[in-house]
């Protein structure tokens, strides 16, 4: 079996006491998923389950009290600064609000050069890479010379992989990366992430509220409930047949496309819930 690329051991993630909270939060509580090269693992919950701390802790923006991140079978945490500024090509984020993660007074040219140039790629290099990412990320050349503001929501999400693409990443954190799109458009852009994996071999942590969107695009895939991971294994078995309480419910909230399979979802998870009450 492939060594992992990523693999988080028993992570916990605790914010000091603030305010009226006397005890300190424990967003994290002893957390363990590993990622493989070229593979997608989805992580879904709700608001406040934890998983986008997840994605934080990996990328450093976290404050891991224990447990271990490994890269590559290398502790993250014990990088030295240099290390970890290495670290930033070889693992990239995607976030959710593409407008708010576009300097909005940048060209899409400055964007996706500015990365390059911090490496010190030379400028003729430069040019032929970010020409190359619009193709990848299927924008016409024509968009180098203008704004974030003259693109629609789904144009700017690709110009924001195309920026997470710009040093050849192993693996990206995406943080809900189509949630802020109509279902037509998050198709496209999970179609985008799907072919950017077949023709690089990089892999995802894709993080989102929707199990409907981690069955489309995820290899296996991780429930998070409070903190905790409460289910976790092979997408179709997760997406389709979960044994977890807190998943079968997450999959009966999921919305389906044909009106009349939707209302029979949403009294089954009025039955579902129903049930859940009057066992507890």
């Amino acid at each position: 079996m492939t060594e992992p690329l990523i693999a988080v051991d028993n992570l916990v993630v605790e914010y000091p006491a603030k305010g009226l909270r006397r005890d300190p939060f424990r967003a994290l509580k002893g957390v363990s998923v590993d990622i493989r090269p070229g593979e997608t693992v989805g992580l879904v919950g709700e608001s406040g389950s934890g998983k986008t701390t997840l994605g934080r802790a990996i990328l450093g923006l976290a404050p891991v009290t224990s447990g271990s991140i490994r890269f590559k079978g290398k502790e993250i945490g014990s990088l030295h600064r240099r290390e970890r500024r290495a670290l930033s090509s070889e693992i990239q984020v995607v976030f959710q609000d593409p407008y708010s993660s576009l300097n909005p007074s940048l060209t899409i040219e400055q964007t996706l050069t500015e990365p390059l140039t911090v490496q010190k790629m030379p400028k003729q290099d430069a040019t032929a890479r970010v020409r190359n990412l619009l193709d990848q990320v299927k924008l016409p050349r024509d968009a180098l010379s203008r704004l974030p503001r003259e693109f629609s929501g789904g144009q700017r999400q690709r110009i924001a992989i195309a920026r997470a693409l710009a040093l050849s990443p192993e693996f990206i954190v995406c943080d809900e990366p189509v949630s802020a799109l109509d279902l037509s458009t998050q198709a496209r852009v999970l179609d985008l992430f799907k072919e950017i994996q077949d023709t690089t071999g990089v892999a995802y942590l894709f993080i989102s509220h929707d199990l409907a969107v981690v069955r489309n695009i995820s290899h296996r895939v991780a429930v998070m409930y409070r903190g905790e991971i409460v289910e976790y294994g092979d997408g179709d078995q997760v997406t389709t047949n979960p044994t977890d309480p807190y998943t079968q419910r997450l999959l009966l909230a999921a919305p389906v496309p044909d009106p009349v399979r939707q209302e029979g979802r949403r009294n089954e998870r009025r039955a579902f819930l129903a049930a859940q009450a009057a066992a507890s």
